[in-house]
């Protein structure tokens, strides 16, 4: 029998090297693209995915703090960051395919595998950055509160597109802009391209978020954003803070209408 959708998944979340999770998450999603994997739901998520030994996973509260990228140090410092939310976003998107993808037509598995190859290709970005400039990845601590939220929605897939594309990565396509600027300013043109690219990109997975919530939500004849406000408030613990990038919002199909009643002033 061929390897299922679910397997090839399953094998991703179980990689612990970062190595060996972006060699996995590049044969899934080249398997499935090629029609080498069967559209089978039968093998159980993880409630947690593998994790290299290093960097030391610390509570938010107990992280560094950083500069804002104005020395090589504080610059470094940054890139290892986005690397961690980069590698903690490989998971997340397998993590949606195998443990969501039986409950939404195939489609669904096309975005999110292709989501999850992107993730890939954006941590191989930044981690040969880190090592260009001397570091690597672990080589700082990080937070696992990517991987928190997931645990929060495991049960729900609604809760899951609610909060992790249409908040958490929706909050990257705020703040990214300006770092890419940061890091312009400092003359660092090699990380604010590949910061660049992933902003591209990511405007694309809120898309596919935001497109599947809405999708289900017509599904249950429910309306898609105060089942989203009511989501949010349940399962994200952080605040919606502004300043909003609202066209790039706008170009994910992340309106206002949304974030805007949730926003703190």
């Amino acid at each position: 029998m061929r390897r299922s959708v679910a397997e090839a998944a399953r094998a991703v979340l179980d990689a612990d090297a970062p190595l060996a999770k972006i060699k996995a998450a590049r044969a899934a999603a080249r398997d499935w693209r090629l029609g080498r994997l069967d559209h089978r739901f039968d093998v159980a998520m993880p409630d947690r995915p593998a994790r290299p030994d290093r960097p030391e996973l610390l509570p938010p509260n107990r992280m560094p703090k950083r500069g804002k990228g104005g020395s090589e140090r504080g610059r470094v410092a940054l890139i290892h960051a986005l690397a961690h939310i980069e590698f903690a976003a490989i998971d997340l998107a397998f993590d949606a395919v195998g443990r969501f993808g039986g409950q939404f037509p195939r489609s669904f598995t096309d975005d999110w595998m292709q989501v999850g190859a992107d993730e890939a290709m954006h941590f191989a970005l930044l981690d040969r950055r880190l090592k260009q400039l001397g570091s690597h990845y672990g080589a700082m601590p990080s937070h696992d509160g990517l991987w928190d939220a997931a645990a929060a929605t495991a049960h729900d897939s609604l809760a899951r597109l609610a909060v992790v594309p249409m908040v958490l990565e929706a909050r990257g396509l705020d703040v990214t802009p300006s770092t890419i600027e940061r890091f312009q300013m400092v003359g660092d043109v090699a990380t604010a391209k590949i910061l660049t690219r992933i902003l591209t990109d990511e405007v694309r997975h809120v898309r596919a978020g935001t497109r599947w919530f809405e999708s289900a939500c017509r599904e249950q004849n429910i309306n898609p954003e105060t089942t989203w406000h009511s989501l949010v408030r349940t399962y994200f613990r952080g605040l919606i803070k502004p300043p909003f990038n609202d066209s790039a919002r706008e170009s994910a199909g992340l309106t206002r209408g949304y974030y805007a009643a949730l926003a703190v002033p």
